[in-house]
């Protein structure tokens, strides 16, 4: 998911999508321990974008967020 998507979203819906994800990478951790990771990649795409959720999140917990938007408009 990009970024612009991602900063669309409600904090609640980012953070569903955040517990659907970390759920997602420890069935792929658990399935990589027993060698049945059909595609290793997505590991490093689910990090990938955890990352970006905390990060949308701790933006509009600072406000950050708005400030951008603000700044763009003007």
């Amino acid at each position: 998911m990009k970024r612009d998507e991602l900063r669309n979203q409600s904090t609640e819906e980012l953070e569903i999508r955040l517990e659907e994800d970390r759920e997602e990478l420890e069935n792929l951790r658990f399935q990589q321990t027993l060698q049945q990771v059909e595609n290793p990649l997505r590991i490093r795409h689910l990090k990938r974008e955890i990352a970006q959720i905390l990060t949308v999140l701790r933006e509009q917990e600072l406000g950050i967020r708005n400030t951008e938007e603000q700044g763009k408009g003007a």
